[in-house]
């Protein structure tokens, strides 16, 4: 596969629904009325583009498995690289909404297991090399982002402290107890129910982690995951402005004003102070190598170093 940029002359080509390019889309004001939100895009299009071409030196062609985490909306010519952690539930319920015909009408009647099941949404590795290369030429592609610590913390909570993730506790949470505790229980070491998030860190900047196999996609890096500096994304959206993001998307490629991004919901999220406070018990020395290791996606999407870190 050849590695693809979504340049003004291939954005060019891309028709969605509304009969409109997405560079027309993306400057038309007249159109959408949202001349400020478009400004912000193009700030964070040009920002990604920046750091990509400071931090890239050589662009490495794309393979299939590159590809996983891009799902498909042929009706509407989109392509959505879904984040674990970033509202990408209800991101896989409206792409099942956009490309059901008319099978669901409201996302939030989709079970939420029913939108991680992989056969309800195609992605782009598997189409055949000519699709695909087309695809990527000619269709929106939108990525949604997180402040890196904020979504490792919610990935944590949710995988290691919700006692009905059992599959994580057994696949992951014996192995860290084992590998990151001293002189830990039978009970521990067997049902791997009660992590604490310090060995999650040291699990996560352990060597041998990766070199056994690729990082979860819930604690994997964005850039790893979706290729920001290899496939040039139309849209950034960011969970911080999550509602304004997608419903910019949903009018951009024309979907049915009946189509609505859900609202958030009334669970305990994962914010700034709480992360700050599973930071409180982490020396400086590991949340330095912490930051670095997920330093390209502070970078990349312009999110700053969190004020509660002592790596100054």
């Amino acid at each position: 596969l050849t590695p693809f940029s979504a340049s003004e002359d291939m954005r060019s080509t891309w028709q969605g629904k509304a009969g409109r390019s997405p560079l027309q889309a993306l400057y038309d004001s007249d159109q959408l009325e949202q001349s400020s939100l478009q400004a912000v895009h193009q700030q964070r299009r040009e920002m990604l583009s920046n750091v990509c071409s400071r931090y890239t030196r050589k662009r490495r062609l794309l393979q299939r498995d590159d590809l996983r985490h891009l799902l498909v909306d042929d009706t509407h010519g989109l392509l959505y690289c879904y984040v674990p952690k970033v509202a990408c539930t209800n991101w896989k319920r409206v792409m099942m909404v956009l490309t059901g015909q008319g099978k669901y009408r409201d996302p939030l009647e989709i079970p939420a297991h029913e939108a991680h099941v992989p056969s309800n949404l195609r992605t782009l590795s598997e189409y055949s090399v000519p699709e695909i290369n087309y695809r990527l030429r000619s269709y929106l592609k939108f990525v949604f982002v997180r402040e890196p610590f904020e979504r490792l913390v919610s990935a944590y909570r949710n995988k290691f402290t919700l006692s009905y993730n059992t599959a994580f506790h057994k696949r992951y949470g014996t192995k860290i107890i084992r590998r990151h505790r001293q002189e830990p229980s039978d009970r521990a070491l067997e049902r791997g129910d009660d992590v604490r998030f310090e060995e999650f860190v040291y699990y996560l900047l352990d060597p041998r982690t990766q070199q056994e196999e690729p990082f979860n996609e819930h604690w994997e890096r964005v850039h790893s995951l979706c290729h920001p500096c290899i496939l040039q994304y139309d849209v950034v959206g960011k969970y911080e402005t999550l509602a304004e993001d997608a419903n910019y998307i949903l009018q951009l490629v024309g979907a049915d004003t009946s189509i609505k991004f859900p609202a958030s919901s009334k669970t305990i999220r994962t914010n700034d102070d709480m992360t700050a406070q599973f930071f409180q018990d982490i020396s400086p020395f590991y949340q330095r190598r912490l930051f670095n290791l997920y330093k390209m996606d502070y970078l990349l999407f312009n999110y700053s170093i969190p004020s509660y870190l002592h790596i100054r």
